[in-house]
């Protein structure tokens, strides 16, 4: 059983719509998307706010997220007009994940290795297509982005980023998958020569590591397949500094904001031990929370420092702080948001 409090049910504002969206360069399958339409003619309302899921938490974790934004932004309005302003909001599934049971039509081509169909660029190119069929319109200007993203969605929202400089604004890192590395080697690894079982921290065995060595190979390597066929294999490759390349060219040829939030690492440390993967507090504490702080620490600096906010640790939260926490998550989007409306 997750290790998680109790969330108060958040009740969906009419203003929330359902979707099926069907691109333009993959029309044979569909996309269910969560949308929110841009409200007013000022402040927040030429930005796109873009939810990005990491692999195992669908689109419907970031509603109750959506809710408190959209009933933060109409208790903050401060327009002389009175008329509410918003930004256009988007959370979807990709193929093979959550609403969307259709699968990524490119998958079955020719030379394609089953399980590994398509890669995060892949996943991009199809965002970029998405993002331009919910925003086209002939008189509109551009849309700021911001993205608001957990897990392997962060890699995915620093490569769109890096693939289409000009387009983002802000980002929200919440608990970004370490993509950099294996997860396996994270552990000290007892079969090598080197190994000296004098210099383990107090708590830790051998054997411990031994266990969660193969255990996280087992269920985390990136060469382990995922239902939607998301290839992770090449994400080291793509993203290799957790810092770097440095945004540079965000939105108006400015770097974008950049807020890094990280779970709290004695409640993450108690939910591992309670899962599946049962990885001993020790383990977790002297190993995993460490390394993914000093990842989190890096990715604040992508952006100049002016711009960058954390890594904040989000108390009595694990790895999904939008499922454990939707008030933070909210509250911290709505700051960004903010921020951007008042540095066009």
């Amino acid at each position: 059983m997750a290790f998680i409090l109790p969330q108060p049910a958040i009740a969906l504002p009419p203003s929330i719509t359902f979707d099926s969206i069907r691109l333009s360069t993959k029309p044979t399958a569909c996309l269910e998307c969560s949308q929110v339409q841009s409200l007013g003619q000022s402040g927040c309302s030429d930005i796109l706010v873009v939810f990005l899921n990491g692999l195992i938490a669908p689109q419907s974790f970031w509603l109750p997220v959506m809710a408190l934004m959209l009933r933060r932004l109409e208790m903050t309005d401060t327009s002389t007009t009175g008329a509410t302003a918003r930004p256009q909001m988007l959370a979807y599934d990709r193929y093979g994940q959550g609403r969307t049971i259709d699968r990524d039509p490119s998958d079955g081509d020719e030379g394609k290795e089953e399980g590994y169909g398509h890669d995060t660029l892949d996943v991009v190119r199809d965002l970029q297509q998405l993002i331009t069929q919910i925003t086209q319109h002939p008189d509109s200007q551009p849309k700021r982005i911001m993205f608001v993203a957990n897990s392997i969605g962060c890699a995915i929202a620093r490569l769109y980023a890096q693939q289409y400089p000009g387009t983002v604004a802000g980002m929200l890192l919440l608990d970004s998958i370490m993509a950099n590395t294996d997860f396996v080697s994270i552990f000290p690894d007892p079969s090598s020569p080197d190994f000296d079982p004098g210099s383990l921290p107090q708590g830790v065995t051998p054997e411990m590591l031994y266990e969660t060595r193969k255990k996280f190979r087992e269920v985390f390597h990136p060469s382990v397949k995922n239902p939607e066929g998301l290839d992770r294999r090449n994400l080291a490759a793509l993203l290799p500094d957790a810092g770097k390349p440095f945004l540079h060219h965000g939105f108006a040829e400015k770097p974008p904001f950049v807020t890094v939030v990280g779970h709290d690492p004695e409640w993450f440390a108690r939910e591992s031990l309670q899962s599946s993967m049962e990885t001993p507090i020790s383990i977790s504490m002297n190993y995993t929370n460490p390394t993914w702080h000093r990842y989190n620490e890096s990715l604040a600096r992508l952006t100049s420092p002016e711009k960058a906010s954390g890594p904040i640790l989000a108390k009595n939260c694990g790895h999904f702080v939008q499922r454990d926490d939707p008030n933070l998550v909210a509250g911290l989007a709505c700051t960004m948001l903010g921020i951007i409306v008042d540095n066009p």
